[in-house]
């Protein structure tokens, strides 16, 4: 029996046009086994949840470094859970302040990480949000 396969969407939400750090990232879990999906840059968190919906992930990270991660994260957690994917996993990387992070886990974020935070640990991470048990 083959163990299902976790996917992944990896989305750069708002006008940031940097995503080396959502690259480099979605290679590691795609080379950890994951399916990933990347959007691409500058994507609304409509087109962020729709994508979610429509690809069946299990998880959404969401690499922000405009600043703008305290409007649009919580967006994208609304929309998720207007369309019924409570259950989807949400990661956040990129330049978060550290008084932002508990902000961010209130609104329903799983982990934060901030730049050249190992892509073991977000492997761990996703892993132990998304395997029972």
């Amino acid at each position: 029996m083959t163990e299902k396969k976790i996917r992944v969407l990896v989305a750069k939400p708002g006008l940031d046009g940097h995503d080396r750090g959502a690259k480099v990232v979605a290679r590691a879990l795609r080379d950890a086994g994951m399916e990933v999906i990347y959007t691409g840059l500058r994507q609304t968190p409509e087109m962020i949840a729709e994508a979610a919906l429509q690809e069946d992930v299990d998880v959404v990270g969401l690499s922000i470094l405009s600043g703008a991660h305290l409007a649009l994260v919580p967006r994208v957690i609304e929309l998720l859970k207007a369309n019924g994917q409570e259950n989807v996993k949400v990661f956040v990387g990129g330049i978060i302040p550290d008084e932002d992070v508990d902000k961010l886990k209130a609104a329903g974020v799983y982990n934060v990480y901030g730049p050249g935070a190992p892509t073991e640990q977000i492997i761990a991470d996703i892993r132990s949000a998304v395997t029972p048990g």
